[in-house]
């Protein structure tokens, strides 16, 4: 059974720092690009960050680039997600994914967690 349990959410204020964690199992990790999306209240869910599962080459959506780095160890199984300089617009569920091989998309993803709750502050 596929699972990705994500954790480190939580409240902060503006120009804070938060670390999301997403723990996975049942996979084979090492062969899965994994992502992080998110979900604001009457909002679409949208792409944050991915990474490959080959180089570790990683994508940035335009309004995180120069605060948010996703990591990945192959050997913990976990993808991590370092946000900086957090601003209140940044307040979401966040979820991760993963998909075979192929960087992570809303549309297209093999698995997803139940998502955490990060609430930035004014």
């Amino acid at each position: 059974q596929v699972r990705l349990v994500e954790s480190g959410g939580g409240l902060v204020q503006a120009g804070g720092s938060l670390r999301l964690s997403c723990a996975a199992s049942g996979l084979t990790f090492d062969n899965y690009a994994m992502g992080w999306f998110r979900q604001a209240p009457g909002k679409e869910r949208e792409s944050v960050a991915t990474i490959t599962w080959t180089d570790n080459s990683a994508d940035y959506a335009e309004f995180v680039k120069g605060r948010f780095t996703i990591s990945r160890d192959n050997f913990k199984k976990m993808v991590f997600l370092q946000m900086n300089d957090l601003k209140p617009e940044d307040t979401a569920v966040y979820y991760c994914a993963a998909r075979f091989r192929l960087r992570p998309t809303q549309l297209q993803s093999n698995w997803w967690g139940q998502g955490t709750q990060v609430t930035v502050s004014s």
